[in-house]
């Protein structure tokens, strides 16, 4: 698990944007909620605008982050303050907070329900919090050092990649009974469910993603990656996973699992999310303090925005924008 870094780019890049990102504005937006390690804040982008809005102090080298629409909240976790915390979705101060005794890391938002769980890197468990004032509800025992956190789409399942044991932990969402556990590729870290219900992780170790069908528990397939895969995201047909040693974003197909495309994008490139229409795919470059968007019907960059120092981003953190909430104020420190 990898906190802190000893070298970046710590100037703020230029704002290169395409110019079909410069189109007239929705009436609800994609916002971007950027947890950013190193500088210990929380970008808030407009995305049709290709601007930060926001940027928000967020104590203890911020690293998980999970945004609900119908909550209107963002949740982000800082492991070196061991603390998660709930903001608005123009996010001032926190609205609750929560100190948890462990190696908080990935966190993701059971909307239906009300419950937030956050994973336990140095405890092999899942803390289920309520979703409005992060009151401690119970915790779920998983495979050694959980990282990422995934519900799928229907509500059904809830998953866990535990990094050290190789495998997933996979739980029903509505009871958080084990459901199974599955053997995938070596270290998987980032975690995410297809919108047809199948469960992809990023194998670092072994620089794969491996495909599972969460409710019989078969290896559905393999994608072979670049180096260090982190997490994946998926826009019509395709997967998208970054790569954090090649500066790259490996695209598949999500049907055959054949290797689609290479593309560059930033430094380090970690977070990895989709926008609502399934136009772009987001990316938080760590060590170039940018995101990359990338346009999934030509499956090129076509534009750059500057983030806060050490962006990761690691979970689901792209949403509509936060109307009502003072959207048009400009951004500040």
């Amino acid at each position: 698990m990898r906190w802190k870094r000893s070298s970046a780019n710590n100037g703020a890049p230029s704002l290169v944007l395409a110019a079909a990102l410069l189109a007239p504005r929705l009436a609800l937006a994609d916002y971007a909620y950027v947890t950013n390690q190193s500088s210990s804040d929380l970008s808030v982008i407009d995305l049709d605008r290709g601007t930060e809005i926001r940027r928000l102090a967020v104590p203890g080298q911020p690293a998980g982050v999970a945004v609900s629409q119908s909550l209107k909240a963002v949740f982000t976790v800082s492991p070196d303050s061991k603390t998660v915390r709930r903001y608005g979705l123009m996010p001032q101060a926190p609205t609750a907070e929560r100190r948890l005794d462990g190696g908080p890391m990935g966190i993701a938002v059971d909307d239906r329900r009300q419950r937030v769980f956050v994973s336990d890197w140095y405890n092999a468990r899942v803390w289920v919090l309520a979703s409005d004032n992060l009151e401690f509800r119970t915790t779920l025992r998983t495979g050694s050092a959980p990282a990422g956190l995934a519900l799928s789409a229907d509500g059904r399942w809830l998953a866990t990649a535990d990094r050290d044991s190789d495998q997933v932990s996979i739980f029903a969402a509505d009871t958080l009974e084990l459901h199974r556990r599955i053997t995938v590729g070596e270290r998987p870290f980032g975690i995410t469910f297809s919108p047809d219900g199948r469960l992809f992780t990023a194998d670092v170790g072994s620089n794969t993603v491996t495909v599972v069908d969460p409710e019989d528990g078969k290896v559905l397939g393999k994608v072979r990656t670049r180096e260090r895969p982190y997490s994946v995201a998926f826009a019509g047909r395709h997967g998208f996973v970054t790569n954090q040693y090649d500066d790259s974003v490996s695209v598949f197909d999500a049907t055959t699992y054949a290797p689609v495309k290479v593309i560059s994008v930033g430094e380090y490139p970690e977070g990895i999310d989709t926008t609502a229409d399934r136009r772009f795919v987001v990316v938080a470059n760590w060590a170039s303090n940018t995101m990359s968007l990338i346009d999934t019907e030509k499956l090129e960059v076509t534009g750059e925005i500057a983030t806060g120092d050490g962006p990761r981003a690691f979970g689901q953190f792209l949403a509509g924008g936060p109307a009502g909430e003072g959207a048009g104020n400009p951004a500040g420190n």
